[in-house]
């Protein structure tokens, strides 16, 4: 981690229990700045809390409302981003190939007993994990098509869109392909690199939306293209590929 960004994570480090009380267990950074790479005043800080109950909306206006306060302070980062979850949803067997790995393999700790411990030793040839981390772009496809068309028409409110949806897509074709590279990342950057060398048809999109996850522009037409092109394609590869994620609870 640069030295730009420790102010931030311990400010967050401290100010988790505060704001989540005894309901917190545990929590993790991911993404650029655990990393090493993130870019000061450009990328967001990500964060992934673990609660000891189901997370209710009163914990994600919690997360939102500390996220805004960092955001506001710390002029290194550019948004905070916090996933949360209940402790027994991590472990769970439904999980194991999915938010499991995750906090396993691609989430460092910040505070809290580390859950990895309790999870399986990982191998990145398993075809299992590639379906069940990403094998479900499909049903996120629909959803994803109505945030646009509910979002305002400018670029501002259409930029987070494109960092997001250009995230997830980079990941899911990388996830695509992780079995035959036998190896994981979390650098956008070498995701779509990876993917490119199997699908080099595709290789320029998967670069475009790279680059687009950690400079996300407003550009309605990016939007598009990600749900009428490069998503469904992804979507019916994945599926030939690796099959279909099992279906959550409320999915």
């Amino acid at each position: 981690m640069q030295d730009a960004f420790r102010p931030v994570v311990s400010a967050a480090r401290a100010r988790l229990p505060r704001a989540f009380g005894t309901g917190l267990h545990s929590a993790y950074l991911y993404g650029s700045v655990p990393r090493g790479t993130a870019r000061v005043g450009r990328s967001d800080l990500d964060l992934l809390v673990a609660l000891r109950h189901d997370p209710a909306e009163a914990d994600h206006r919690t997360a939102h409302a500390l996220g805004a306060e960092l955001d506001a302070e710390f002029a290194e980062i550019d948004g905070t981003g916090t996933l949360l979850f209940s402790r027994d949803r991590l472990l769970s067997e439904g999980e194991r190939y999915d938010l499991g790995w995750f906090v396993a393999c691609l989430c460092t700790p910040l505070l809290g007993e580390d859950l990895a411990a309790r999870l399986p030793r990982y191998r990145p040839d398993d075809p299992p994990l590639a379906r069940e981390t990403n094998g479900d772009l499909a049903r996120h496809l629909p959803r994803w098509r109505e945030r646009i068309a509910a979002a305002d028409d400018t670029e501002e409110a259409r930029r987070p869109l494109v960092r997001f949806m250009s995230r997830h897509l980079v990941r899911t074709g990388f996830t695509l392909v992780m079995p035959r590279w036998r190896g994981w990342t979390s650098d956008l950057r070498e995701m779509a690199r990876v993917f490119g060398a199997y699908y080099p048809a595709r290789e320029a999109q998967m670069a475009s939306a790279a680059a687009y996850g950690r400079e996300p522009v407003g550009d309605p037409a990016v939007l598009r293209s990600y749900v009428d092109d490069l998503g469904p394609w992804l979507a019916m590869e994945y599926a030939r590929v690796h099959g279909v994620k099992a279906a959550r609870a409320g999915q």
